[in-house]
C-alpha cells in the first residue's frame, strides 16, 4: 500500500513584492540580506524565503528520516538573464511562471487544480491513479501523457515532453530515473507532502506549489479558508456531549495495522472529539498488531474506521469471520475512506483529502456526533455497504 497520500489567524508578512531588476548582471549573493521567511505555520517539511529578486524554496523532509535538504531558486523568467548564482548554491534554478510540468503523486493534483494550473500538467506516472474529473479529461484528450510507473518512470518520454520541471516523489535518495532526468537539464523538485503528520500541515503544501506559478497570494487565500473552516469544526466538535470510542485499520496477511497515535488519522480523530483507543502511542505511521490483541482492546469500540480495502460487511466477514465479534460490525458502525473511487479505480481520498482536511474532519464529526452537523453530506468517509 502506497502512502502517498494538508485557523482563523492573520498571516503577517507572508508575501513581499518582487522588485524588477534591470541593467548589468547582478550576483544573487548580494541580496540575501534582504530575505525574510514566508508564513508557513503548520507544515514542517519545507521553508520559503522571499528575497529581493527571487524566491528560495527549501525542502527539509523529502522522505521519512531524510538527512539531505534540497534548496531551489525560483526566479522570474524576465530576470534570469540578468542574474548569476554561486556554484552549487542551489539544487536547481527554475524560471517562473512555469508553463508545463510533470507530477509524480496524486497528492500533487489537488493543489495544482486549486491554483487553476492543471493545464500545465503534461505527464504523470500511471495515469489510472488520477481521480480528478478535470484531470481525467486532460488524460483522455492526450494532454497528460502516461509515464509508466513512478519507481521506473519512462525517462525517454519525459525527455520528449521536455517539461520545465518535475515535482518528484521518492521514498529515499536512490532514484536512477531522476538522476538521468537531471543530467538532461530538467530540474527535479522533491516534494514531501506525504511525510507531514498533521491535517493542516499537509494542506499547507499548496504554498509549496504556488511560487512556481507566481500565485502565492492565491495560495494564501485558499489555505486561510481551509484553516478557518478546520478550526471552526474543531471548536464545534468540542461541544459534543459524548466521546465515542474508535478502532481503526484492519488485517493484512494476519497483521492488523492501526493508525499510530501521532499519525495524520489520529489527529483527525482527536480533533473530532473521539476516544481513539491507540491515541497514547507515539508512532506517526501504522502499528502492526495481532487480531487477538485488537479484539481484546477494541471489541466494544463504538466505531470502526478504514477496515483495509473492504467496502462491504459481506466482504469483511468473508475475509475473516472474527470480524463479526466486533460491536461496530454488529451495530453497523463501520466507515471507510475507500468507498469513493475515480473512473479508473484510484481512491479519491488519497488524492483529494490532504488538500481538504476541513471536509474530512466534518465527515468524522457528522459520523461521530450527527447532532452537530445534521445536514452535512459525507464526502470522503462513508459507511460500508
Amino acid at each position: 500500500m502506497v502512502k502517498s497520500i494538508r485557523p482563523l489567524v492573520l498571516f503577517c508578512g507572508c508575501l513581499l513584492t518582487l522588485f524588477w531588476g534591470c541593467g548589468e548582471k547582478k550576483h544573487a549573493e548580494i541580496v540575501q540580506k534582504d530575505s525574510v521567511g514566508s508564513a508557513i505555520k503548520y507544515a514542517s517539511g519545507f521553508i520559503i524565503e522571499k528575497k529581493q529578486d527571487y524566491t528560495v524554496l527549501e525542502v527539509t523532509s523529502p522522505w521519512p528520516g531524510a538527512e539531505t535538504h534540497f534548496k531551489y531558486a525560483l526566479v522570474p523568467k524576465e530576470k534570469l538573464a540578468s542574474m548569476t548564482f554561486p556554484k552549487d548554491a542551489y539544487d536547481a534554478i527554475v524560471g517562473t511562471p512555469v508553463e508545463n510540468i510533470v507530477l509524480t503523486s496524486t497528492t500533487h493534483i489537488a493543489p495544482l487544480e486549486a491554483l487553476g494550473e492543471l493545464k500545465t500538467l503534461v505527464g504523470f506516472p500511471d495515469t489510472d491513479y488520477i481521480s480528478s474529473s478535470a484531470a481525467r479529461k486532460l488524460v483522455d484528450e492526450g494532454q497528460i501523457k502516461d509515464l509508466g510507473m513512478n519507481e521506473a518512470i519512462n525517462t525517454e518520454m519525459v525527455l520528449l515532453l521536455h517539461p520545465d520541471l518535475i515535482i518528484g516523489f521518492s521514498i529515499n535518495e536512490d532514484n536512477n530515473s531522476y538522476d538521468i532526468i537531471k543530467r538532461a537539464g530538467i530540474p527535479v523538485i522533491y516534494n514531501g507532502d506525504w511525510v507531514e503528520q498533521t491535517p493542516l500541515g499537509k494542506a499547507e503544501w499548496i504554498k509549496f506549489f504556488a511560487p512556481f506559478f507566481q500565485k502565492e497570494v492565491v495560495a494564501d487565500s485558499i489555505f486561510k479558508e481551509i484553516e478557518t473552516s478546520y478550526l471552526e469544526a474543531v471548536k464545534l466538535a468540542k461541544t459534543a456531549k459524548n466521546k465515542p470510542s474508535v478502532l481503526t485499520g484492519g488485517l493484512y496477511k494476519d497483521v492488523w495495522y492501526v493508525a499510530g497515535g501521532k499519525s495524520w488519522m489520529a489527529q483527525f480523530l482527536e480533533d473530532a472529539n473521539s476516544d481513539y483507543l491507540w491515541a497514547d502511542t507515539s508512532e506517526t505511521g501504522s502499528i502492526g498488531l495481532s487480531l487477538e490483541s485488537v479484539l481484546e482492546k477494541a471489541q466494544n469500540a463504538d466505531f470502526w474506521f478504514n477496515p483495509s480495502a473492504e467496502t462491504s460487511y459481506t466482504n469483511l466477514e468473508n475475509a475473516n469471520p472474527h470480524h463479526r465479534k466486533f460491536a461496530a460490525f454488529t451495530n453497523k458502525k463501520i466507515y471507510s475512506n475507500a468507498m469513493e473511487k475515480g473512473a479508473k479505480g484510484g481512491l479519491i481520498f488519497y488524492e483529494q483529502a490532504p488538500q481538504r482536511p476541513d471536509i474530512v474532519l466534518k465527515d468524522f464529526i457528522a459520523i461521530l456526533h450527527p447532532e452537530l452537523l445534521p445536514d452535512h453530506e459525507l464526502r470522503f468517509i462513508k459507511p460500508l455497504e
